[in-house]
Formats: structure tokens, C-alpha cells, sequence
């Protein structure tokens, strides 16, 4: 159901910090991130089942990235792959105000979801269970599967684990730290539990950043540097049992116009 952390305009010289883990079921099959033939303007992992993906980054700097929002109750299995959305905003040109603005009008297409889409000119927040579209101010932001900066505990602990870190590195983003932060898998006292329709045993699941169970968990997770200056760093690392220790890593260094 995945979990996000941005550093927005928090760092001068690094503008987007961002940190997330993927959560799927295990046996969901999945490309690890990667310019692919069919979309080479494109870094972004690849759902084999539906062909979407769930976050990624552009070439000429368009960055996205979504999760669902946790209501079962509202879920059709009908409706259209929500990691299409993704794809659709990374491969435009549109502003992402504007670009939003028109997933507005097909939005009940899909389940319910949030997503944050951004360029250049801004990062933008926009989910089919809120109204409106609106413009993520600097700061450091939580996203899970409800609203955003929701006082979830994984998502106040990221959070604050985030800011703890930018305040201890003046010279710059640590990745392993930011890995680190990914990895954690304590889980959160029943009594701190939201009630958001899976059950008990599942909400204690989920509780953690770093999630873990049989058939359900953290399959990836990402760490996305953009610099004042146009660089990006994006590392992925895959799990292939919900382990943070045992992991693939594939890395990503280039210039942006």
C-alpha cells in the first residue's frame, strides 16, 4: 500500500528528497526500475500484471508517485489499473496543475488512490476521496494510504526520522540513512491503530514503514536526490522476501535539462 517521505524546498541544495517503500503482495510479478525500450524518457519500476508502475521520474523532470487509500469498502475490481496514472503523467507534457485537473474528470475510473505529481514548477497533491488539487508547500511531508501528513505512527515516525536526519547533515542527504529510515519494521501499539477496515491483525501489518508478513510486505524501496543544479540520484532496492537485509540495488545518475 506503500509509504512516502519528501523533503520539499527543506534543502538548498537538494529541493526534492524523497523516500519510499513499495508494498504488494508477494507474488505480484515486478520489473525493477529502469529506462525500458518502450519508454526511454522514463525511470520508473514496471507492474508486470498491468503494466503500470507506482512511482518514476522523467527525464525532463517530471517526478510521481501514488499510493492507494485504504478503504476497502470502495474498491471495485473492475475498475482500471491505478498504476497507469503514473505512466499517463510521467510520459505528458502538461503542467501538473493542469494535468491533474483533467484526471479529475475520469478519476472514479479507478480505486481510490492519492498521488503526488511535480515538475519544476511545483509539486502537486491530488486524491480521489479529497476534494480539489492542491499545492504541497515546502517542508517535510508524510504520505501513506490516507490523507497526507495523516498522524499515522509510521508515517509521524518517517517523518520525524526525516527531519532528524536533514538537521544532522548540513553537508548533504545520506542514502543509507534514508534506507535506513525505509527499513524500519517495528510496528505500532494496538491502541495507536487507525480503524481503516482490514481487521485488526492486518492493521498491525501495515503499522510499520517497513512491512512484513507471508504473502504481503515491502517489495521495493526508493531514494530520489534531485539537485539545485539538475542532477538526479534515484537508487531502488528489491526485497524478494520482505527482508531489508537481503536486497538488490540498482542505481541511476544523470543530468536533467
Amino acid at each position: 500500500m506503500c509509504v512516502w517521505f519528501l523533503a520539499y524546498g527543506v534543502d538548498a541544495d537538494y529541493p526534492v528528497i524523497l523516500a519510499g517503500n513499495r508494498d504488494e503482495f508477494l507474488d505480484r510479478p515486478t520489473l525493477a526500475a529502469d529506462f525500458r525500450p518502450d519508454a526511454p524518457e522514463i525511470l520508473a519500476g514496471r507492474d508486470e500484471k498491468e503494466g503500470g508502475t507506482w512511482m518514476g521520474l522523467s527525464r525532463r523532470g517530471r517526478w510521481a508517485f501514488l499510493t492507494n487509500f485504504r478503504d476497502p469498502a470502495a474498491v471495485r475490481p473492475e475498475r482500471e489499473s491505478r498504476g497507469h496514472i503514473v505512466s499517463g503523467y510521467l510520459s505528458g507534457s502538461e503542467a501538473p496543475e493542469a494535468w491533474l485537473s483533467h484526471l479529475s474528470k475520469t478519476a472514479d475510473d479507478y480505486n481510490p488512490f492519492n498521488l503526488v505529481a511535480a515538475d519544476a514548477s511545483g509539486a502537486f497533491f491530488f486524491s480521489n476521496h479529497a476534494p480539489g488539487i492542491s499545492r504541497i508547500p515546502p517542508g517535510v511531508h508524510g504520505f501513506s494510504n490516507s490523507l497526507p501528513d495523516v498522524s499515522w505512527p509510521k508515517v509521524a515516525r518517517g517523518r520525524a526520522a526525516l527531519s532528524q536526519l536533514l538537521e544532522k547533515s548540513p553537508e548533504g542527504p545520506d542514502t543509507s540513512a534514508l534506507f535506513r529510515i525505509l527499513s524500519d519494521t517495528r510496528r505500532a501499539p494496538d491502541r495507536e491503530l487507525p480503524e481503516t477496515g482490514v481487521g485488526l491483525e492486518f492493521e498491525r501489518v501495515l503499522s510499520s514503514i517497513f512491512v512484513q508478513s507471508p504473502v504481503y510486505g515491502t517489495r521495493s524501496s526508493t531514494v530520489m536526490l534531485l539537485s539545485r543544479d539538475g542532477r538526479a540520484l534515484f537508487l531502488e532496492r528489491s526485497f524478494p522476501a520482505c527482508d531489508p537485509a537481503v536486497f538488490t540495488e540498482v542505481r541511476f545518475d544523470f543530468s536533467m535539462p
